[in-house]
């Protein structure tokens, strides 16, 4: 009898601690979004690099042994500022060498032309044959074209002198430098390559449905990976009528307002505004998605993607899960085209720790 009691004792204290757990269950407040700002257009984001509008190669005019170098991939060149410049040994010596040349041919001319005339005074005499007279014509005719090309010789020499200095013709940034100290380069081989730090351009590809809805002089923004906090304004410039491969169109920004960080290369993120695929939707925290698996919470910037969030049924006091269609993403919040309707009360906060049909305690707008 006393064994019963004991086993009935502990039954009801068990029991008693059963109903105690079910009692203290802890009813979590809910924090809500409600429905109702829309929107009838999203922004589309696609990363690019930054790029020159132009390049431009800079070359000697003539060959040579360069002389140090002392150049910078992105380095700031002010227009008529010196770039390089040839060893002037070679091309001094080339200059002497020709000036020489021509005093030489001076003096050949001088002797052959007196040489002539006076082979036709004694023509005139009757001292001397015709030959003899036309063949010291000839010569002297000879002598003085030989004059002529050493002239122009020495001329070229001179000008190439004067072209052993490499000067840029515009201010701009040093996009590369092909060249060593003290390397041998021939005429028109690159030495740097620069481009003006005012023009910038942007390229990327979108697909058909993408590129039917841009025209050339619609507005976009850049922003730069780096620095998230700089956004410049731009231009759709151009807009490739041919696919670079399959279904993807080449569209190009061109900047329209400068900053001093801008450099080639630079990762960005080029964003342009476009319609919903729906009349409008309806905007939505970020944080109101569920990230179970439930659905596709990836959410793209690019297509109409399938996600899920908590609804608050005032009805029950609980949360009941809804499946929506998500367009785009603004700013901290996401664009639900198809799901929702005005006035709906989604869960804004805590979203991971919800499950379907669990009971919430909704709090009032001072606690949210």
């Amino acid at each position: 009898m006393f064994r019963v009691s004991l086993i009935l004792g502990c039954l009801l204290l068990l029991g008693c601690k059963e109903e105690d757990v079910q009692t203290d269950e802890v009813i979590r407040g809910l924090k809500v979004h409600t429905v109702e700002a829309t929107e009838s257009s999203n922004i589309r984001r696609f990363p690019a690099v930054l790029e020159p509008s132009e390049l431009n190669t800079l070359s000697f005019e003539t060959g040579g042994a360069l002389s140090a170098i002392d150049l910078n991939v992105g380095q700031r060149i002010a227009k008529g500022e010196v770039i390089a410049r040839l060893d002037e040994t070679s091309l001094v010596l080339q200059v002497e060498t020709a000036k020489a040349a021509v005093s030489q041919s001076e003096a050949a001319a001088r002797n052959a032309l007196e040489t002539s005339a006076r082979q036709a005074e004694l023509l005139e005499r009757g001292s001397t044959t015709r030959v003899a007279a036309d063949d010291a014509k000839a010569a002297a005719d000879q002598a003085e074209a030989v004059l002529l090309q050493s002239q122009t010789s020495l001329e070229v020499a001179q000008e190439n002198l004067s072209k052993a200095v490499l000067t840029a013709h515009m201010d701009g940034i040093i996009n590369s430098v092909d060249v060593t100290s003290y390397s041998n380069v021939a005429a028109g081989a690159s030495i740097i390559t620069l481009y003006p730090a005012d023009s910038f351009e942007v390229f990327f590809s979108v697909n058909f449905d993408t590129v039917s809805q841009l025209v050339v002089g619609k507005r976009a923004e850049i922003r730069l990976a780096d620095r998230p906090d700089i956004v410049l304004p731009a231009v759709i410039s151009e807009i490739g009528s041919r696919a670079g491969a399959v279904s993807s169109f080449p569209i190009v920004l061109e900047l329209t307002q400068e900053n001093p960080l801008l450099k080639a290369g630079m990762a960005v993120e080029a964003s342009i505004e476009l319609p919903l695929p729906e009349a409008e939707g309806f905007l939505v925290p970020l944080s109101a998605i569920i990230k179970d698996g439930g659905g596709n919470t990836n959410i793209q910037d690019a297509e109409v993607s399938k996600a899920g969030v908590y609804l608050f049924d005032p009805d029950s006091s609980t949360v009941v899960r809804r499946d929506v269609s998500v367009a785009g993403i603004r700013e901290n919040s996401v664009i639900v085209i198809d799901g929702l309707d005005a006035g709906d009360l989604v869960a804004s906060a805590g979203v991971s720790f919800l499950k379907e049909g669990q009971k919430v305690n909704l709090l009032t707008a001072e606690e949210n």
